[in-house]
């Protein structure tokens, strides 16, 4: 049998290649609402960021998500999204590939 495909998506901070099951996808929709779309499946724009928080702070240090997107995105969504990347790590590391 042959072995499956991995889908392979672009970090936007970081330009490097993940797996899609490494990475958090950002959303905007057609009224320029953001959210971190944990299905991966969500309507609009999407722009991907690297399971770690060190990635999460560099996109709010230097606002990466606002060029991505087109549109200027609050303070307290970059802190949820840090806090968001911390918990999904800590998950990784507990429980390994198993979600």
């Amino acid at each position: 049998m042959k072995p499956r495909k991995i889908p392979m998506r672009k970090d936007v901070v970081t330009g490097e290649m993940f797996p899609k099951k490494d990475l958090v996808r950002v959303v905007k929709d057609n009224e320029n609402n953001v959210s971190i779309d944990a299905t991966g499946k969500a309507n609009g724009r999407g722009a991907y960021i690297g399971l770690d928080v060190t990635i999460a702070q560099q996109a709010f240090k230097k606002r990466i998500l606002d060029k991505t997107l087109g549109i200027k995105i609050t303070d307290e969504f970059y802190e949820e999204l840090i806090a968001y990347v911390d918990h999904q790590q800590a998950r990784k590391e507990l429980f390994g590939d198993a979600k």
